[in-house]
């Protein structure tokens, strides 16, 4: 079920539609209990992003031990000309997730023209605010936002868009923090999407040392470790919870076999917490898995690319092979 508003009805003076698929909310109660009832116990990384978890990964960004916004950044400042030779004039750009302000802003200041920009995200409100932005910095831009779950696929075909080449933005390797099922998922959600000749700009974080890894998500300032811990303190807010966030940990772990970054809160000792009602134990140094983060080589996101349909035309990386930005395009469907 869509409600779409265009032009200037309802609140949505500067934008060209706004189109509410009414995804499902997720269920911050349900899914804590279950995540503390599993062995090992975990909690869904979707809930880091309130207010404050939200301010605290912007303080992560610029952090010295994280690399990956400023290269992330410096790479599009550089390929520039090529993007808009790859993605022609009247380009209609859709971002999944509509998070950096800045790096959707380098990719249209790079464009000749873009026709359109369609932002999407699960969160309405987030949604309209980030458009409204957009609308306002670029008055001749067609801006739209869809509220809806991208992870399920993504819906284009009612909306009213430009015929420009469609071209995906999905930056900052977002799709490492999806499992690998999950990413392919994903992926070939987008690919169900496009038309002959639309496209895809995604960014991976590459492999590395792993002391380079551990030490982009186990900042010297304790920073990622507030970050961590910020959704204890949700919880303890949110849902009636009697977590001590004093006796837990954080720790970041290299994990080879699945080429990932883990993210863990160990107990320092034991405890016993309440959240809504309900009783857990932790013992010590039992941990609460709470995200992972993926790592590409070339090989292995050339593979998931090719998996679902996908050709990477061409491949930018930073001087250190840090982080990678990629333009996929469909292959002809059998």
């Amino acid at each position: 079920m869509h409600d779409r508003v265009s032009g200037r009805p309802n609140g949505h003076a500067a934008l060209a539609f706004f189109d509410d698929q009414h995804p499902p909310a997720g269920d911050f109660l349900a899914d804590v209990l279950d995540g503390f009832s599993r062995q090992p116990k975990q909690l869904a990384p979707v809930y880091f992003y309130d207010a404050a978890g939200s301010a605290i990964f912007d303080e992560i960004t610029q952090l010295p031990e994280y690399y990956v916004t400023r290269t992330e950044l410096a790479i599009l400042d550089r390929i520039g000309p090529e993007l808009a030779t790859l993605a022609g004039p009247g380009a209609v750009v859709i971002e999944p997730g509509s998070g950096s302000s800045v790096k959707i802003r380098k990719l249209l200041d790079s464009l000749s023209d873009p026709a359109s920009y369609v932002g999407l995200d699960i969160s309405g409100s987030h949604l309209e605010a980030a458009c409204l932005e957009i609308a306002a910095a670029y008055p001749e831009l067609q801006v739209g936002a869809i509220c809806a779950d991208f992870t399920q696929g993504l819906d284009l075909s009612h909306l009213p868009l430009e015929d420009g080449r469609r071209v995906i933005f999905f930056p900052g390797s977002t799709v490492g923090n999806f499992e690998p099922d999950g990413a392919r998922q994903l992926l070939a959600g987008f690919r169900q999407a496009m038309r002959p000749g639309d496209a895809v700009l995604i960014g991976t974080d590459r492999v590395k040392d792993p002391a380079r890894l551990i030490a982009a998500y186990d900042d010297a300032q304790g920073v990622t470790a507030r970050f961590n811990l910020n959704l204890i303190h949700r919880i303890n807010r949110e849902l009636d919870g009697t977590i001590d966030p004093d006796g837990l940990s954080h720790r970041a772990v290299w994990n080879a076999d699945q080429s990932r970054i883990e993210m863990h809160l160990v107990a320092d000792q034991a405890q016993e917490f309440h959240v809504a009602g309900r009783t857990f134990q932790l013992r010590e140094g039992e941990s609460i898995h709470t995200e992972n983060s993926h790592k590409f080589t070339q090989e292995s996101f050339t593979s998931l690319a090719e998996s679902v349909g996908f050709n990477v035309r061409s491949t930018w990386s930073d001087d250190a092979d840090l982080f990678s930005l990629h333009w996929l395009e469909p292959t002809a469907k059998a």
